[in-house]
């Protein structure tokens, strides 16, 4: 009895005494203000240095900001940014250029330097919650020339991105450079030109609970494979331990492409319209040692997209990819559905260079797994193209191919394609294109250049 009074009384104490000397962290909450026709981000910026930790950043519903000038964050500590109301960036092209080109831009409008613990959230409200980049004045002159890149979500270490939606941006989208532990999820990318194809309908899946193939439902229009003027990447991984998932994006560059440097990128549930892919790359330029392991794309729409999986580097470069997976993958209207190349280049950098190095970055257990859909082999216009040929046109290339793979000698180990199921859209038989010296393994297929046929690896 007594004992029992006591250990009670010790425990009551107890919990006083802790409760009077831990400290209490007090929360802040700082309402973005907003002045008609005046630029948002002064106020903001002045406000920042006393909410960079323990913090609530909140644009307001029902309010459409003004951020006419790029906003550069501090450093943030457990500090989230709530974006209830609309962006708007501005509308006069020459002046955004003359930022882009000024010293004190830092390269990208919204720039997060580093920071723990920090969240940017976007609002569920169908009508909210939208950042504006107005790109269709971009893409109705072609203008490609200092367009301001979007989100730098860069050394930041526990972070989330979720519930954003970018209409029309300009530039690239979202990039995570040096980042550790971020969840990206429920994003909306709309970079739809008014003056393109008709905006392609939904894709409906469905598993089969004992063969586990993906079979694809419902309807696309498809005018035209990509959208014109349209040319900005989705996201862009760079960091370690990074989450993507539930996006969608309409684009006219990669979908999502993972860079050197990358490791533990998974990246699923997604759909992708109009864009160049799932990528890895390019890596390698002008000698780069590149390193990119642990990644996995998984259940992902592709749809009239210029490529499906892809994977890219340039002749010369050092390095390995290792341990990348592409799976359950439906792909509808794509071109090249896989495609790998050590033969990359960019055609803003001018003509494709003459080079008789064998050396390039490496590529270890590279799976493509459980693919269905249809490869485009009609003509079809790519709003990326300005040069003859195209830069991506394949050398001996029939269009009918479902898998590419172009490699290099004694840089290669493990690559396996299993699973593969395509038709093409004028009903001729699907091929491939394969060197048999530039392989080591069973690659799952025949590999040559004609009819794809499925070896007993791939089936």
């Amino acid at each position: 009895m007594h004992r029992a009074f006591l250990s009670s009384l010790f425990l009551s104490y107890g919990l006083l005494f802790l409760q009077n000397t831990l400290p209490v962290v007090s929360w802040s909450t700082f309402i973005v203000s907003h002045t008609a026709g005046q630029d948002d981000t002064p106020a903001l910026t002045a406000a920042m240095a006393n909410y960079s930790s323990n913090s609530t950043i909140l644009f307001q519903k029902g309010i459409t900001y003004n951020i006419f000038t790029p906003i550069k964050f501090p450093t943030l500590t457990n500090v989230e940014i709530l974006i209830e109301g609309n962006l708007t960036y501005p509308t006069n092209i020459t002046a955004i250029q003359d930022i882009v080109t000024s010293f004190s831009y830092s390269g990208a409008w919204f720039d997060f330097t580093s920071g723990t613990n920090v969240t940017l959230q976007g609002s569920t409200d169908p009508n909210w919650g939208w950042i504006d980049g107005h790109g269709q004045a971009w893409w109705n002159i072609n203008q490609q020339t200092n367009r301001p890149h979007g989100w730098a979500f860069s050394h930041i270490t526990n972070g989330v991105i979720r519930d954003l939606k970018l209409w029309k941006p300009i530039g690239w989208n979202f990039a995570t450079s040096g980042s550790n532990n971020v969840h990206i999820y429920n994003n909306i990318i709309l970079a739809v030109s008014d003056n393109s194809s008709v905006r392609p309908k939904s894709l409906y899946l469905i598993r089969f609970s004992v063969q586990h193939r993906w079979r694809v439902f419902g309807e696309v229009h498809s005018q035209a494979l990509s959208i014109a003027y349209t040319i900005l990447l989705a996201f862009s991984a760079g960091g370690s331990n990074l989450l993507f998932e539930n996006n969608h994006v309409e684009n006219g560059d990669d979908c999502i492409t993972v860079g050197s440097g990358a490791i533990n990128i998974t990246v699923k549930n997604s759909y992708c319209a109009n864009g160049h892919g799932l990528s890895i790359g390019s890596l390698g330029e002008d000698g780069a040692v590149a390193d990119v392991e642990n990644v996995l794309f998984e259940n992902i729409v592709m749809a009239n997209c210029l490529y499906g999986a892809r994977f890219k580097s340039w002749t010369g470069g050092n390095g390995v990819a290792r341990n990348i997976t592409w799976k359950n993958i439906a792909f509808y209207n794509v071109p090249f559905p896989i495609y790998v190349t050590q033969n990359y280049w960019d055609q803003e950098d001018g003509p494709k260079p003459n080079s008789t190095t064998l050396n390039n970055t490496h590529i270890e257990d590279f799976l493509f797994e459980n693919f269905v859909g249809t490869v485009r082999d009609v003509p079809y216009v790519e709003g990326s193209c300005v040069t003859d040929p195209c830069w991506y046109a394949v050398t001996n290339a029939t269009g009918k191919e479902v898998i590419i793979l172009d490699l290099y000698p004694n840089t290669t180990s493990n690559i396996l394609a299993k699973d593969i199921f395509a038709k093409t859209e004028t009903g001729a038989r699907v091929a491939a294109m394969c060197d048999p010296t530039t392989i080591s393994n069973d690659v799952g297929f025949v590999c040559q250049d004609g009819p794809f046929i499925p070896t007993k690896a791939g089936l």
